[in-house]
């Protein structure tokens, strides 16, 4: 009985074992159509799925589109887009031919007493358009990005508008985040690097695009230069072209007689220093060029104005020819400058008398400094001329009430020391405005070189507008909110009121005296 039991138990046994490594079999060869455990393909644990598994896992792991963050902005970057792609065949033939193909009896064997295979991790396998990524990056900037303003000075030049700050992306810092996240099975999220922007402080450039828009609407030319007197920081428009000298050339005649005389101008020179800057008179500026020869001869006068500008480095300023004269033999009619040199000459300029707008600016800042007690002018004329005659100068200019062109562009009770000139074709105005928010050169002009004439209607009020641009850039806070063309017409109302009443006192002071003298006279016998 007991070996019979014995034997039952053996066939149980075995019968049992049997089953088992079947079984085991049956689940060993199963498994052979699967990836061995310890398989990483693309940092993606791939054990034990089928290669389609395995395919759809690195798929949906590396394909789906990566999330990048525009500050709070949410953005999607699909990979079709970016030209984003993955090698699975390749990736997992890798794995496979790491693991090598083992008999299958000995793997089996491995199998069933559950020996580790030698883990195997294989490398991702991608690659994208970077160009097209950046500019994919690039279109999400140019949408999002919000670039600090320049302050502005409006158009019709009445406010202004503060600059404001802004932010923008760095591409370059921000392209190795959304790259990494390109290239991880989770976590596929950027966030791009943002720079804040402070908003830009007021400078000179501010002013410019306002300045270049007034000028564009003219047909002609303009030119502009303008000097910050505190800092000596320089805007120009066009500052460089030759221009007609026009009166505005006279300034150099005041330098030019002060220099030559020693102390104060006595009476006939004082009139005729005001009836040239006041009055604009080329009779008195031809007289005042005797004073500066130190002889009288216009000719010669004319020529110490060149040499003087040429030793102050103005050396596109000149004058050949005295105001109202003509040519003569044995005297220059004209120079070469490197302005009138320039090719294809935008301007038309007098070829008797000519500056630059940049030069004449150039030459206010000088009278300045000099008044101040510095600049170029005591630097080139040390105890030729003194600060004092500078300020006498600056105090002549401010006198001149004609030619409002500067001055209409400013409030009334500012001062402006300014020349102004104009011939058929150009209209100019050059001057320094001792304004409240600070002291500042403006030189200005306006030529048509293709027309025989330029109308006051169109060249003025485009000069008063550039003067009043100017100066509410100098007084952001408290700038010139009245139309120019109203100054002038209140102005011009004034000064008809003012000769009406003084033709009328004439009137009446004529009548009393032939009253009185008809009551005084003896009557015929």
């Amino acid at each position: 009985m007991l070996k019979a039991i014995q034997r039952f138990l053996t066939i149980t046994f075995l019968i049992l074992g049997l089953l088992f490594l079947g079984y085991q079999l049956f689940l060993y060869n199963y498994a052979r159509a699967l990836i061995p455990q310890g398989t990483a393909v693309a940092n993606l644990d791939v054990s034990g799925l089928s290669r389609q598994e395995a395919t759809e896992l690195l798929n949906q792991s590396y394909l789906t589109p990566i999330i990048v963050y525009y500050r709070e902005e949410r953005t999607e970057i699909s990979m079709d887009e970016i030209g984003f792609q993955i090698d699975v065949e390749n990736m997992l033939n890798q794995a496979e031919a790491a693991h090598g193909e083992p008999d299958f009896w000995q793997g089996f064997v491995e199998y069933l007493f559950k020996r580790a295979l030698e883990p195997v991790s294989i490398d991702l396998q991608a690659s994208h358009d970077r160009a097209a990524l950046i500019e994919r990056l690039q279109t999400i900037a140019n949408f999002l990005d919000k670039p600090a303003k320049e302050p502005q000075l409006l158009a019709a030049s009445t406010t202004f508008q503060a600059g404001e700050a802004g932010y923008v992306m760095n591409l370059d810092a921000s392209l190795p985040a959304v790259e990494d996240a390109l290239y991880r099975p989770d976590n596929r999220e950027a966030h791009l690097i943002i720079n804040a922007q402070d908003a830009p402080q007021f400078s000179l450039e501010s002013l410019r695009a306002n300045l270049e828009g007034q000028l564009d609407a003219f047909s002609g030319v303009g030119s502009v230069f303008i000097m910050d007197l505190q800092t000596g920081d320089e805007l120009g428009i066009n500052e460089d072209v030759a221009i007609s000298g026009l009166s505005i050339l006279k300034i150099l005649i005041f330098v030019e007689a002060y220099r030559a005389i020693d102390g104060p101008p006595d009476a006939f020179t004082q009139g005729l220093f005001e009836d040239t800057a006041i009055r604009s008179s080329n009779y008195g500026a031809n007289l005042l060029l005797h004073v500066a020869a130190g002889q009288n001869n216009t000719y010669e006068g004319a020529a110490v104005i060149t040499e003087s500008a040429r030793r102050l480095g103005l050396v596109n300023t000149f004058m050949a020819i005295p105001y109202d004269a003509n040519p003569v033999p044995n005297r220059p009619s004209t120079y070469v400058t490197p302005a009138n040199s320039q090719p294809d000459l935008p301007t038309r300029p007098d070829s008797a008398m000519q500056t630059t707008a940049e030069e004449m600016g150039t030459l206010l800042g000088m009278i300045y400094h000099c008044a101040k007690g510095g600049g170029g002018l005591l630097a080139v004329y040390p105890g030729e001329i003194t600060p004092d005659e500078c300020q006498a100068i600056i105090d002549l200019m401010i006198r001149n009430e004609e030619g409002n062109l500067i001055r209409f562009g400013v409030p009334e009770d500012v001062p402006v020391s300014h020349k102004h000139g104009w011939d058929f074709v150009t209209h100019g105005d050059a001057g320094i405005v001792f304004s409240p928010g600070g002291d500042y050169v403006i030189v200005e002009y306006v030529t048509a070189p293709d027309s025989d004439w330029l109308p006051y209607e169109i060249g003025f009020p485009i000069l008063r507008e550039v003067s009043r641009a100017t100066y509410n850039y100098f007084n952001i806070n408290n700038p010139n909110l009245e139309n120019p063309e109203d100054r002038s017409k209140r102005e011009a109302a004034a000064r008809a009121a003012a000769e009406a009443a003084a033709l009328e006192e004439s009137a009446a002071a004529t009548a009393t005296a032939e009253t009185e003298a008809a009551a005084t006279a003896t009557p015929e016998p």
